[in-house]
């Protein structure tokens, strides 16, 4: 499996806008592949929206976008707000959930780091054996690493009720010895966000 992750920045208080028009024209779309989830920026940079999309493969995702062009009602109408598009085509980690519906908290931190080219495997070696203890404390959506757009990209995504949580959650981790993974030598940057789905994304 692959997923797309798609991020458009919006002009300044566009997004409920933005929102109402993808969900108008998301039925028709949803009947080539489906939507894992859809979120918008709440804490970092803001007016954005971000998206996922799974696929079987990158033909399986070639075939399903020419078929969505062909749509009278895809894409939505959205243009004259965006300001930016960028998309990257994600792998799962060995050890990342399937990304189904379901009700997993209020409130989604996406963490983007940018590791040393070469150094994925060791990550994913390093992080492995810390996953389940982990995920007792807070669900994990999902976590992967870019194989088309910035390189050497590592992006896990949880899940919390609310940023109060979120803060007890990661200072119990840390109180407990079992997080974060040892990976500094290879890091080379640090990014997050805290997100909040949209009224129809299937993650939420």
């Amino acid at each position: 499996m692959i997923v797309e992750m798609r991020s458009y920045l919006l002009q300044p208080k566009t997004t409920q806008t933005v929102e109402e028009r993808f969900a108008k024209a998301l039925p028709d779309r949803l009947k080539i592949s489906r939507l894992a989830a859809f979120w918008h920026s709440e804490v970092g940079e803001l007016d954005q929206i971000i998206h996922l999309w799974p696929y079987d493969s990158l033909a399986h995702r070639e075939q399903a976008r020419a078929e969505a062009s062909k749509l009278k009602t895809w894409p939505p109408n959205i243009s004259e707000f965006i300001v930016q598009m960028e998309t990257k085509i994600l792998i799962p980690a060995p050890f990342s959930p399937p990304l189904e519906e379901r009700k997993l908290g209020n409130i989604y931190e996406i963490r983007s780091y940018m590791f040393r080219a070469g150094s994925i495997p060791k990550v994913i070696e390093r992080w492995a054996p810390m996953m389940e203890t982990r995920v007792k404390l807070s669900p994990l959506v999902g976590c992967f690493y870019t194989e088309i757009g910035r390189l050497n990209q590592w992006i896990h995504i949880w899940a919390y009720q609310d940023a109060a949580e979120r803060q007890r959650i990661r200072a119990e981790a840390v109180r407990q010895g079992i997080w974060p993974p040892n990976t500094s030598e290879y890091m080379l940057k640090m990014e997050n966000m805290l997100t909040v789905p949209a009224s129809f994304s299937p993650l939420r």
